[in-house]
């Protein structure tokens, strides 16, 4: 017997990415077609793209660019969004990261589809918010591409 076709080819899950959040959208997220706010995902995503850099400044920092951000698919209310990042380059004061999130879908659950993917870059900042150095000591990013 063979297996149904699905209609949409099931995107596989990175496996080279860490997985740095996971959030559920709801009903007050959406704009007036019902869809999540472009917004509230950009949110997330720097929510998300901050969490690998935290590792490496060692205290404060600031997003200072987003330099693509690619809106795939929609997102809707009860999907299942996993957000997946890696760190691209690391400066004397600032890390870039990518960021990939997918959807599983709430009526398709286990099967994912990419909604957006972003770059993001933040800068480690001291006190009075000037731009500080990133501490070199220890640093080790794996798969980083500079």
């Amino acid at each position: 017997m063979s297996k149904p076709s699905s209609p949409r080819p099931e995107t596989p899950l990175p496996q080279d990415r860490e997985l740095v959040l996971k959030v559920i959208p709801m009903p007050a997220d959406t704009n007036g077609n019902g869809d999540i706010f472009g917004g509230w995902v950009m949110a997330q995503v720097d929510l998300a793209g901050a969490v690998l850099p935290a590792r490496y400044v060692r205290g404060r920092m600031a997003t200072v660019a987003v330099n693509q951000f690619i809106f795939k698919q929609p997102v809707r209310v009860g999907d299942i969004l996993s957000f997946f990042s890696h760190v691209t380059r690391v400066g004397n004061t600032s890390i870039t990261v990518q960021v990939e999130v997918f959807a599983e879908r709430f009526s398709a659950q286990g099967q994912y589809v990419k909604v957006t993917e972003a770059s993001l870059t933040y800068v480690a900042i001291d006190r009075e918010g000037k731009p500080r150095p990133i501490p070199k000591e220890g640093l080790h990013i794996p798969g980083l591409v500079d």
